[in-house]
């Protein structure tokens, strides 16, 4: 890890990836979908299409994820 990165405290160095994250997650054609995940991605959609599950909360999730540990 570069030195200057290492000096500044831990909360700024998350800001810095949360804004590099954002910028990523801004261009979304940057990196194209494999194959693979858009037959994974279509093959969720009809799952949902046919059962219409949302799932779960993530709250109740992470409840039990934390119950676990």
């Amino acid at each position: 890890m570069d030195t200057t990165l290492k000096n500044l405290p831990v909360d700024e160095r998350i800001r810095i990836v949360e804004d590099l994250w954002d910028s990523i997650a801004r261009d979304q054609t940057a990196l194209p979908l494999t194959a693979d995940q858009v037959a994974e991605l279509d093959r969720r959609l009809d799952s949902f299409g046919i059962d219409g599950d949302l799932g779960r909360p993530a709250k109740d999730v992470i409840f039990e994820i934390r119950k676990r540990l």
